[in-house]
């Protein structure tokens, strides 16, 4: 019998499982999984709570339909018919306490139009007059990666990073633009500057006509994908141990050791799939996986408040906002929840989702839950005319949980994959600190994962 295990019961490891399980009712092959999870309940940072008619997602609320992994999940799981699109709605950034449209035909806050860059307030005229330049600035001279700051801000210059761009990736990295990988994040920009030598003549064909819903959840909550994955799981396939931490991974001649809380075990391939650190400390033998140059994993929180509807007063119809980079605000966003979803909020009842933790200030989350209920409350005073308490409010923090991609980092991820292959066979990364951290990226590399092992073993 063949014997795999998978450190980390997220959303990735849950997946491999999942994957691997279902090859094995396909072939009859004989395979045993068996998955560790330190913590007391699985799914990582997927949980949803569910509260006096309320859904209310304590960490991702959604995913992009047009990474199909996740609907391929979704549909083997039998559970598309719960699926539900976002209702598409005007998203602002925050400026000078000030809420402004994203200028319109914009791609990932780059300019495609030149009327609404002319028009928008959230830059000065120089500004403006900068982000033109990239019209007639040649293509930047070959490189292999640069940091995404670094990368805009020489084509379209400071204001449009700080005031457009950095507040449209912080909820997606959380991190510091100007250490952020621009091959890991946003590929294809260097190709598009290369091929138009300008970014706004480059995006105009890509720029969208229309708002239309790019993401979707289900109504029951994103948790019911994992409950759905553990309830599938077969006792004599895939063995899960929750609360058992898995302490060190030995290499032996033919097979590998670990050692848990539980015991000792043999095993022939190995499935990473927690964060890189943990990785590391479990094949301390491989000095290969350290990283020196890695930026550290931001903490972050989120602060989902609940009232009747009637007191909340929206300045601006819209499903929410982000904050300017150098916006004196504490959240980095808030969303309009029960205007966005509507799942996620009985009839006549409102829900609000604020977002704190970014890279310098992410001490922020050891703030109590009612300091951090009044910092987001002070922090939407412009925009919302908030007229009573909230009925509750729902504070999830979320230690090291957003990994960052320093430039390189696609560099550093081919060689250490390269060495796992030929000093530790059989033993495969996955994961959220490795080749993107949403859940369609998360759900992908579980689908890899597996089909390595399962290639390696048939071999």
């Amino acid at each position: 019998m063949k014997k795999v295990a998978i450190i980390g019961g997220g959303i990735t490891g849950l997946t491999a499982a999942f994957y691997i399980q279902k090859h094995v009712m396909e072939t009859k092959e004989e395979f045993q999984v068996t998955l560790f999870e330190s913590d007391e309940r699985l799914g990582g940072k997927i949980r949803t709570e569910r509260r006096e008619g309320f859904v209310i997602e304590r960490g991702p609320d959604s995913f992009l339909k047009r990474k199909v992994e996740v609907l391929e999940l979704v549909e083997a799981l039998h559970l598309s018919e719960g699926l539900i699109s976002n209702q598409t709605g005007t998203s602002y950034i925050l400026k000078d306490d000030t809420l402004h449209m994203i200028p319109e035909g914009s791609v990932m806050g780059v300019p495609t139009r030149i009327k609404p860059l002319l028009d928008t307030g959230l830059l000065t005229i120089d500004g403006k007059a900068r982000a033109l330049n990239d019209l007639f600035i040649p293509p930047l001279p070959d490189f292999d990666d640069m940091s995404v700051g670094e990368f805009f801000e020489r084509r379209l210059g400071q204001e449009v990073v700080d005031h457009i761009i950095s507040p449209l990736l912080s909820g997606i990295y959380a991190g510091d633009i100007y250490q952020l990988s621009l091959k890991m994040a946003l590929p294809h920009f260097i190709e598009v500057e290369r091929r138009a030598g300008s970014l706004m003549l480059g995006l105009q064909n890509q720029a969208p006509r229309k708002k239309t819903s790019q993401f979707a959840t289900l109504s029951t909550g994103l948790e019911t994908i994992v409950d759905a994955l553990i309830a599938a799981f077969l006792p004599e396939v895939v063995d899960v141990r929750v609360g058992e931490k898995v302490h060190k991974v030995h290499r032996n001649e033919a097979d590998y050791t670990i050692e848990s809380d539980g015991g000792s075990w043999a095993f022939d391939q190995i499935i990473f799939a927690v964060p890189h650190q943990v990785t590391e400390a479990l094949l301390s033998e491989a000095d290969f996986l350290q990283r020196k140059t890695q930026a550290p994993s931001t903490s972050v929180a989120t602060i989902a408040m609940a009232f009747p509807e009637k007191a909340v007063r929206m300045h601006k119809e819209g499903t929410g906002f982000v904050v300017s980079r150098r916006e004196p605000k504490t959240i980095t966003a808030a969303t309009w929840t029960h205007l966005k979803w509507g799942h996620a909020a009985p009839e006549g009842k409102a829900l609000i989702r604020c977002y704190v933790g970014k890279a310098g200030d992410d001490r922020i989350i050891e703030k109590s839950d009612d300091e951090l209920v009044s910092i987001a409350l002070k922090d939407m005073q412009g925009t919302v005319d908030i007229l009573s308490d909230p009925d509750f409010a729902l504070v999830s923090r979320w230690p090291e949980a957003m990994p960052q991609y320093p430039v390189g980092h696609k560099k550093w991820l081919h060689e250490i994959r390269q060495r796992l292959a030929k000093e530790y066979p059989g033993v495969y990364l996955a994961g959220a600190s490795y080749d993107g951290i949403g859940i369609p990226d998360c759900i992908r590399q579980g689908m890899q994962a597996a089909k390595d092992v399962l290639n390696t073993l048939a071999t």
